[in-house]
């Protein structure tokens, strides 16, 4: 079960995409959304806001792309998450579900459980994920499923 809304995934991998392949050059929104069988402007709000939170950082021009904002050890999940959160469109105030229980004792206990949630990914590095991605050899098999690609 992922506890995760699909943009907060679709973020952290956009994310350790950025932190695995831009050492070269910068990784365009095209390229990212073609890695990950997205509408290239599926990925657009994520990556701008994902800029505007200091996370990634837009190069223009004709080989432009996302590069990470900061070292990859500087960079946790849990603010990335906090990040695509912010970024969505509803607002739990307008579901219109009210009551004391709801109120008194429901909506603590989740927020509690939630901030504990965000606090372990916040855990959670950049640098982690990339290592993980790195020796399960993710980037080797990229390359040969883009070989078969047509």
């Amino acid at each position: 079960m992922n506890l995760l809304s699909r943009r907060s995934v679709l973020a952290i991998a956009a994310v350790v995409d950025v932190a695995l392949h831009s050492p070269s050059a910068p990784v365009g929104a095209k390229v990212l959304a073609q890695r990950h069988k997205l509408p290239p402007r599926h990925l657009e709000t994520l990556l701008q806001g994902l800029v505007h939170a200091k996370i990634l950082k837009g190069v223009r021009g004709p080989r432009g792309g996302y590069e990470l904002a900061r070292e990859r050890r500087r960079v946790t999940v849990g603010e990335i998450v906090r990040t695509a959160m912010s970024l969505s469109t509803a607002d739990p105030e307008d579901l219109g579900a009210n009551s004391v229980l709801l109120e008194r004792v429901i909506d603590p206990a989740v927020r509690r459980a939630g901030a504990t949630f965000l606090g372990n990914l916040d855990s959670i590095t950049i640098e982690q994920m990339c290592e993980t991605a790195e020796k399960s050899h993710v980037l080797d098999d990229e390359r040969v499923s883009s070989d078969f690609a047509i």
